[in-house]
């Protein structure tokens, strides 16, 4: 009997011993890097679920902590649907996106305060984690243990309107908006509304299908055709979701040397650049969604 070639060689592979593949050894932890317990379980109750047409999902971190009279305003809003049907109806370049009822004359559900007290500052600047750089809307920067970012003028403190932050459109002072008007910056940081309008949460998912949204032309960004908006299919807390259905998210702690340590690397570039410092609002959320 005669063996070929081919045949040898599956002979000789099969007496070979089998060798398990080795895998490479993990990096090296760095300093910077979160262990699993910095990470923290975002409650649903302060999860907020846009739906857009064609199905795009935004997701809101809701501060309910620093903004409890406006966030509460907001969770009836979501429970009893009132954004449903809505628009997106102003996306003005370099500035914000707001959505809501463009006419304004649409009945608020049972239990909203119209205009509730001011909650434009914070009662203290508990930032666990500080960056001095000032600039000219703060002495000092920061953020608080759970994540959220924050500045201070040394009297006060308050939370700031960043990239893809989350604020309550409103009527000129004394009214300090229901919740039913949102924005959100769309092109850059919007620092000069700090303590001036009610900041409520941030977008943690889903920021791209409004930064990508039709700039309008018309005055404020308002779309004057109607055709042009984004409507709103449904805006739901997520834990009024079926539980199969709701999105999971976890922040990551700001307090410990960690995250310390990640604000020191934004905070000097290496050489040759200068080391300028790091704006609060130059720092993405450290947010990451939970299986």
């Amino acid at each position: 009997m005669l063996i070929t070639a081919p045949v040898l060689a599956l002979l000789l592979a099969s007496l070979a011993p089998q060798i398990a593949p080795v895998s490479p050894p993990p990096p090296p932890m760095l300093p910077s890097d979160p262990l699993p317990t910095d990470w923290r379980p975002i409650p649903a109750d302060e999860l907020l679920v846009m739906t857009l047409a064609d199905g795009r999902v935004v997701v809101i971190r809701l501060a309910s902590r620093l903004a409890p009279a406006h966030v509460a305003n907001i969770r009836t809003l979501a429970k009893a649907g009132w954004w449903d049907g809505e628009s997106i109806y102003r996306v003005q370049e370099n500035w914000v996106a707001q959505w809501g009822d463009p006419t304004e004359k649409k009945p608020l559900p049972a239990g909203i305060v119209e205009s509730p007290a001011p909650e434009f500052e914070i009662p203290a600047f508990d930032a666990a984690q500080r960056m001095a750089r000032a600039d000219g809307y703060s002495t000092a920067s920061g953020f608080t243990a759970d994540g959220w970012p924050i500045a201070t003028d040394g009297k006060a403190a308050w939370l700031t309107h960043c990239y893809g932050s989350v604020g309550v459109a409103r009527d000129a002072l004394p009214n300090t908006g229901s919740g039913a008007e949102l924005f959100t910056p769309i092109g850059q940081s919007a620092r000069r509304l700090d303590r001036n309008y009610t900041a409520v949460g941030r977008i943690i998912e889903g920021m791209q299908h409004l930064s990508s949204l039709k700039r309008s032309d018309a005055p404020l960004g308002v779309y004057a055709d109607p055709a042009e908006r984004t409507p709103i299919l449904s805006v739901r807390l997520a834990s009024d979701l079926p539980e199969g259905e709701r999105p999971s998210f976890a922040y990551r702690a700001a307090d410990n040397v960690r995250f310390a340590a990640y604000l020191r690397l934004r905070e000097v570039p290496a050489a040759p650049t200068v080391a300028v410092g790091a704006a609060v609002c130059d720092l993405p959320p450290q947010v990451r969604r939970v299986p």
